[in-house]
């Protein structure tokens, strides 16, 4: 490949295009032939070659003419394999779903980016049904991460293949959802930024479900300032009104309970070396207890998970037929403990949820949490595809610190702080309260080179 178009920032790229030094054609087929030579197939499950040809071609004559769309004319953007494509089947990691009719419009937020200009040149693999954090795949393939060494890693999940394709330097920018952390998770997993946008911040029309009360979405990309465009971009806004928070002031808490538990020793390390640096910078850190972690777990432990009732729902005729059988096996069962849920259960835990958010807004206020995005590195690939027991375990340690903000309705970003086992990335999670994206991603630019200091 002649130019690594997919390794560079959204920023970066589009200053290229925009000042005529590259043309939109020549980065889509650089991108496309990246994509062709890299040797894991498992990261993307469709390829939109001639929609990317198409749509650069449109871009490129634009450009031409002195007609930018802004400054997002023309970057390529891969998408998890549950946004709806025109003309496409939307799979959502499972071949169940591939025999489907084809979706007849973009998603919203496909629309939405087309307009401002970008090219769709993929969909990327993904947890069957986003349903797992560690984004295993038996049907498509796990992709490995890239960032790995050793042995063959976890990308993270539900949005593994947009996490490794983002990492691996294929494309700059790729879009995933996050029910439980399946943004932030492959982007701490693989050393990116993944911004969680609040719940309903865009509209989700087009959208392969999971819970409703709990999905979101938001971008996997290099930098924050990437991200901060994306979502202008979807709101709609022909350029970014974000201000970038000094972090002098910044006001900060970190629960001392909960987020800490069971934590490897590298990840609270490059975490708290991340924390110190923003202190150093001016930034006052509070450490607290935040109760309404301790009551969500509580709550699963006793009535079962929100999403899981929500997921059974959605999810319960395919349960009860053939299509089981074709289903990842570890799905299923997860799937199918929301059986037990009942509808009485389902009501408390939305009451009790009120309760909490309304208690957690009033503890924190307007300053942001921060905690490890995950409480351990990306772990070894074989022995969770060899047993299951492990699997649980080990996808529940992963989706805990990530799932409170789902639960608590909260956005956040997840930004690289360092490395922990296997010099494997560790992210460091800067989040508030809903419909504070502003504030946390204005926090989050001013204080994206302080926390990332120092990495190589």
């Amino acid at each position: 490949m002649a130019h690594s178009f997919g390794a560079m920032s959204v920023a970066q790229l589009s200053t290229l295009i925009q000042t005529a030094a590259v043309d939109p054609l020549e980065v889509t087929q650089a991108v496309l032939d990246g994509i062709d030579a890299y040797a894991d197939r498992a990261v993307f499950t469709a390829v939109l070659r001639d929609r990317a040809l198409e749509e650069a071609m449109v871009s490129s004559k634009r450009l031409r003419e002195g007609r930018s769309r802004g400054m997002l004319d023309g970057i390529p953007i891969a998408w998890k394999d549950l946004f709806d494509i025109k003309g496409r089947t939307t799979t959502a990691g499972s071949t169940v779903l591939s025999t489907g009719p084809a979706a007849q419009t973009d998603a919203a937020v496909v629309a939405a980016l087309k307009q401002a200009g970008m090219i769709s040149i993929a969909c990327t693999n993904m947890s069957e049904f986003a349903f797992s954090g560690l984004g295993l795949n038996p049907h498509f393939g796990t992709p490995e991460n890239p960032i790995s060494r050793d042995v063959p890693r976890i990308p993270g999940g539900s949005s593994s293949g947009a996490g490794v394709a983002v990492a691996a330097g294929l494309v700059p920018v790729a879009m995933g959802t996050d029910t439980g952390g399946s943004v932030r998770i492959p982007a701490a997993f693989n050393g990116i930024v993944g911004y969680k946008a609040t719940r309903g911040r865009y509209p989700m029309n087009g959208v392969y479900p999971l819970a409703k009360s709990l999905d979101s979405l938001g971008p996997l990309c290099r930098t924050v300032k990437d991200a901060v465009w994306i979502d202008a971009a979807l709101r709609g806004t022909p350029f970014p009104l974000m201000v970038a928070r000094p972090v002098a002031g910044l006001e900060i808490v970190v629960p001392d309970n909960v987020v800490f538990d069971g934590a490897q020793s590298g990840v609270v390390a490059a975490f708290e070396a991340g924390l110190d640096r923003l202190a150093a910078a001016g930034a006052s850190i509070t450490r607290i207890t935040i109760p309404a972690f301790d009551a969500i777990l509580g709550l699963m432990t006793r009535y079962g998970a929100l999403v899981t009732a929500e997921a059974f729902a959605l999810h319960r005729e395919r349960l009860a037929g053939p299509a089981a059988d074709d289903m990842d096996r570890r799905v299923v069962v997860r799937t199918r403990l929301g059986e037990k849920i009942t509808l009485a259960d389902y009501l408390t835990i939305l009451e009790a949820r009120e309760r909490l958010i309304a208690d957690v807004a009033r503890r924190v206020g307007s300053s942001l949490v921060a905690f490890p995005s995950v409480a351990h590195v990306a772990p070894p690939i074989a022995p969770l595809e060899a047993d299951d027991e492990l699997f649980f375990a080990t996808n529940g340690q992963t989706l805990r610190n990530t799932m409170l903000g789902n639960f608590l309705d909260w956005c956040g970003v997840s930004i690289p702080c360092g490395t922990g086992d296997a010099n494997m990335p560790v992210g460091l999670l800067l989040s508030a309260v809903a419909g504070q994206d502003e504030a946390v991603l204005g926090a989050a630019l001013a204080a994206e080179e302080i926390i990332r200091k120092d990495l190589s």
